[in-house]
């Protein structure tokens, strides 16, 4: 399979140029097919799904989608919609958007409709896309809410239950835009074994089946790995305390850089 068509996952720092280039919708749209794609889009993280559901469903129309289905599912109960899954079964590509990843989680987590996404996304066969709340629920950690601003210690982090397709890396989003560098590096604390990776808005990572990744657009990518962290006072401090965390490693990639989730190292451009 080429590689522009080949099956990603791409994870989407929220606020994606949906008016000029649109360059990172195009990518989803191309990785799942060009126009032979058949997108799904769940609104279910946003208190207005119908309205934020048909804003994607024209622009991947505008695009040039071959068909697109909103699966506007708000109630547990939806999820058993047999025509709906069986949309999820024949879709090249499935694009969750933003709103509130804990509503999302709520609604959706081991559901028939997730579940189905989740082995078509484990086979490789879908493109599976999150942006902002969208892309918080893409590790099995997830990062609810919390606070910006003030130096890492627990209680700057709400932590819950992601859907676990990354389910190594802990994702934030709006990154540099809303300061919030303190509350990732206060999970990673928590959660050391982790990958940390913050997403700026207008920026994605898209990972490959072998888990390379790649960051694309307007911002950079943060990656936080404690892999090899000598120390963190994390577990003996008072829950406003600040956080110390030892020999932590950081990187910043822009667009076109690229890193291996796996072997948490930088691959150097070719």
């Amino acid at each position: 399979m080429p590689h522009s068509t080949q099956p990603a996952i791409i994870v989407i720092g929220g606020a994606e140029d949906k008016v000029h280039g649109r360059e990172i919708l195009h990518k989803f749209l191309e990785r799942s097919g060009g126009p032979e794609a058949r997108i799904a889009i769940i609104p279910s993280a946003s208190r207005e799904p119908a309205l934020i559901g048909a804003r994607y469903r024209e622009l991947f129309e505008d695009m040039g989608a071959k068909a697109i289905q909103v699966i506007d599912v708000r109630e547990r109960e939806q999820a058993n919609d047999p025509l709906w899954q069986a949309y999820i079964q024949e879709c090249t590509g499935v694009f969750m958007t933003g709103g509130d990843q804990l509503r999302l989680c709520a609604i959706l987590a081991d559901t028939p409709i997730m579940d189905q996404v989740h082995a078509r996304v484990q086979r490789h066969e879908i493109t599976l896309a999150g942006t902002s709340a969208g892309a918080a629920v893409m590790g099995y950690h997830m990062i609810a809410g919390g606070g910006s601003g003030k130096s890492p210690n627990r209680a700057l982090v709400d932590m819950a239950t992601g859907f676990g397709f990354l389910p190594n890396a802990i994702v934030d989003q709006h990154f540099h835009n809303r300061n919030r560098m303190a509350r990732l590096i206060s999970a990673i604390s928590m959660h050391p074994e982790c990958l940390g990776i913050g997403i700026d808005e207008d920026t994605c990572i898209i990972v490959e089946p072998d888990h390379s990744l790649q960051a694309m657009g307007n911002g950079v990518v943060t990656i936080v790995d404690a892999t090899e962290l000598s120390h963190t006072n994390q577990a003996q401090i008072g829950t406003t305390d600040p956080i110390s965390i030892h020999n932590c490693r950081l990187h910043l990639l822009g667009h076109g850089d690229r890193y291996h989730l796996d072997r948490r190292q930088l691959i150097p451009s070719s």
